[in-house]
């Protein structure tokens, strides 16, 4: 149960991190991580945790649905400054924006400031912002 457990968390991850598209895609993944699995225990994995696929091909987590749409249909661009990230939305949506990205709980980030129409995001270093520019990214794929 353990094992699982600690298998999905790292799908989790891994899903977050990059653009997985294929069940091949994560059981390297997970082999970069010393979880070595064959392609039908990930296919239970993806199963049990409800994954799905945008339009575009790529997994993301049932729970990052919302969040998702909200940033496809509002996040303009995503700035990244050493460990400072400036996300510009539309107009008066940075606030909304902002309380859903702090929600997913990105254990990295240190903090997020809101204004009508721009996000600033604090990491806690210059690694940490490539990989929060990232996952927002992804979730503007519509």
């Amino acid at each position: 149960m353990k094992k699982r457990n600690a298998r999905q968390e790292a799908i989790r991850q891994l899903v977050r991190q990059r653009h997985i598209r294929t069940q091949k895609d994560i059981v390297e993944g997970l082999g970069d991580l010393d979880f070595f699995c064959t392609q039908a225990t990930v296919s239970r994995d993806i199963n049990e945790m409800g994954l799905r696929k945008l339009q575009e091909g790529v997994y993301i987590l049932p729970e990052d649905l919302l969040l998702q749409r909200l940033v496809a249909d509002l996040v303009q661009n995503v700035v990244v400054a050493n460990n400072l990230i400036v996300i510009k939305t539309a107009a008066g949506s940075a606030q909304g924006v902002a309380a859903a990205l702090e929600a997913a709980g990105e254990p990295k980030v240190l903090g997020l400031v809101a204004g009508d129409d721009t996000i600033l995001v604090v990491a806690s270093d210059d690694e940490q912002a490539q990989v929060f520019e990232s996952a927002v990214n992804k979730l503007r794929l519509k």
